[in-house]
């Protein structure tokens, strides 16, 4: 997690059989929390995190509707009577997050739907508790991935990871798109942004920046020779 200087609590936890990370964020203790993509599991650990700090969730918040990012959304949400938030483009996923991974065939899955889901856009604005959070639509991986900016942190769901960036083999899958939302909204940010992503360790803008070899040869004009296309 990063080092900051605050008295935010920032912490992730990578679960369940796909290894996805779940992030508990708040500005400090005994106020307002929100949790990112609570993955397989997560919902008991999530209520141990919050009692230990003395927070009070605020929201789920889902970078995309992969059944990893959110397994347990729906038994967090409902526990806590707080809505969920997914771009419209992924909320489909929700009902049959099994069918947006297409040829894996993982068949149905059936996780819950959350009782509140409310929609996120490009450039929303969340103040939520003492969290502060910008939403950009970064689609790509999904046709309707977000990432989440505060304060010096990108929490990219799998948009972008530390030498790597996200698939986009699935439904609705763009490697086009999801190369121009790395343009457009990661590589501008300062080189000490963190980014915490949605598999992985955590890295930063300025890392990837010199070392990810997909954003070195998009920048070049040669990631089809990189991904053999």
């Amino acid at each position: 997690m990063p080092a900051v200087a605050d008295q935010r609590i920032v912490e992730g936890y990578t679960l369940g059989v796909f290894q996805s990370n779940t992030y508990v964020l708040a500005a400090r203790a005994g106020e307002g929390a929100v949790v990112i993509d609570p993955g397989q599991d997560a919902g008991e650990l999530v209520s141990e995190r919050l009692a230990a700090h003395g927070l009070r969730l605020e929201a789920v918040l889902l970078t995309h509707g992969h059944i990893d990012h959110i397994w347990d959304a729906a038994r967090v949400a409902d526990e806590a009577g707080v809505a969920a938030y997914i771009h419209p483009g992924d909320r489909y996923m929700l009902d049959d997050p099994g069918a947006a991974l297409g040829r894996l065939g993982l068949g149905k899955f059936d996780v819950g739907i959350p009782a509140d889901v409310r929609d996120l856009s490009d450039n929303d604005e969340l103040r939520l508790g003492g969290v502060n959070l910008t939403v950009r639509h970064t689609p790509g991986h999904t046709p309707g991935h977000c990432v989440f900016i505060t304060d010096g942190i990108l929490f990219s769901g799998d948009l972008i990871f530390q030498g790597s960036i996200g698939r986009s083999d699935f439904p609705g899958g763009s490697l086009e798109d999801l190369m121009d939302s790395i343009r457009r909204v990661v590589l501008p940010m300062d080189d000490d942004v963190v980014i915490l992503s949605g598999h992985g360790p955590e890295t930063a803008v300025g890392v990837e920046r010199r070392t990810n070899p997909f954003v070195i040869a998009d920048a070049r004009g040669e990631l089809p020779r990189l991904l053999g296309l």
